[in-house]
């Protein structure tokens, strides 16, 4: 298990890596059928007459494995990752059979002046498929504790 980070053990420019995960089409439509049941996320055959011309994951199927994939070896902050806002885009589809890894950055490190038990850290992460090309790139503010508020 990785060591758990604090606030202090941050650095601006500091990189993570996790992954793979590969996606298939059964997950897609699962995914599709109980939280974004729009046709080019459900029907491989109607999803061809598409603007994706193919079956393709909702994006919020792509956010969920990014976190999945930053709670399992991207970013072991002590308290967990806790957002505090961002931005969110999705430069291309995620399709059946893509291989997906997120790289992540420290952006910024804010500590509180109101709160001396921690600070908010803008973390970039991007999520490429097994072609490297990025499918999500998440800018988020996060809330880390630090380890010295704790004492």
């Amino acid at each position: 298990m990785p060591q758990k980070l604090y606030l202090e053990d941050l650095a601006v420019g500091q990189r993570f890596k996790a992954g793979s995960l590969t996606i298939s089409e059964q997950e897609i439509v699962r995914f599709a059928r109980d939280y974004d049941p729009q046709y080019f996320h459900l029907d491989a055959e109607a999803a061809k007459s598409s603007m994706f011309g193919g079956l393709v994951a909702s994006g919020w199927q792509t956010a969920a494995l990014t976190m999945r994939m930053l709670i399992e070896g991207g970013a072991p902050f002590a308290d967990g990752t806790i957002g505090a806002g961002g931005e969110l885009a999705w430069p291309r589809p995620v399709r059946p059979g893509d291989t997906l890894h997120i790289e992540s950055e420290v952006i910024k490190i804010t500590p509180s002046r109101s709160r001396a038990d921690r600070g908010i850290v803008t973390f970039k992460t991007t999520t490429f498929n097994q072609k490297d090309e990025p499918v999500q790139i998440l800018t988020a503010n996060l809330i880390v504790f630090s380890r010295a508020g704790r004492q």
